[in-house]
């Protein structure tokens, strides 16, 4: 038989916090100070122009994680630990900057070092191809979709996983 007993529903209503930070706590209109929004415009433009020499620190250090890779096969995975790390930092920071093929190619590097990832040297490989990419969208400042440029690179890159997936 059914318990045929009343059932109690509770109705919880939180306070907006969000909108009492912006001015617009008690139902006024929320007001962001436009000199504020300029400012930090301003700031992600400056923030914008040094990109290119701050990810090429990033990459940099991808390098040395897949020369490791090269040198010490039986250690690779650790090494993905620390490409991956990276790579999740920069896809994170392509777009904002106006580099969305470096968001793609460190999305693409993220999910190839992750936890199932091959450890053959047609992987590694692979490593070496995404990292290539991406240097070279930083040294040609290649901005936006990246017009031919853009194109070619994700083609390059993107033929090459196909390859090794036809291989492994």
């Amino acid at each position: 038989m059914a318990d045929n007993a009343p059932i109690k529903v509770r109705f919880y209503r939180f306070r907006n916090v969000l909108r009492d930070k912006v001015g617009a706590g008690g139902g006024a209109t929320a007001k962001i100070d436009p000199a504020a929004v300029e400012k930090a415009a301003a700031a992600l433009a400056a923030m914008a122009e040094d990109y290119p020499d701050w990810v090429a620190k990033h990459i940099e250090q991808l390098r040395l994680h897949h020369a490791r890779c090269v040198d010490t096969p039986g250690e690779r995975t650790r090494h993905y630990g620390g490409m991956r790390e990276i790579a999740h930092d920069m896809k994170g920071q392509g777009g904002t900057f106006g580099y969305p093929l470096m968001t793609t190619f460190a999305a693409s590097l993220y999910d190839f070092v992750g936890p199932n990832a091959g450890t053959t040297d047609a992987h590694v490989e692979i490593i070496k191809s995404h990292i290539d990419a991406m240097a070279a969208v930083i040294k040609e400042r290649v901005k936006g979709n990246g017009g031919q440029i853009g194109q070619a690179l994700t083609k390059g890159l993107k033929d090459a996983i196909d390859r090794y997936n036809r291989v492994a």
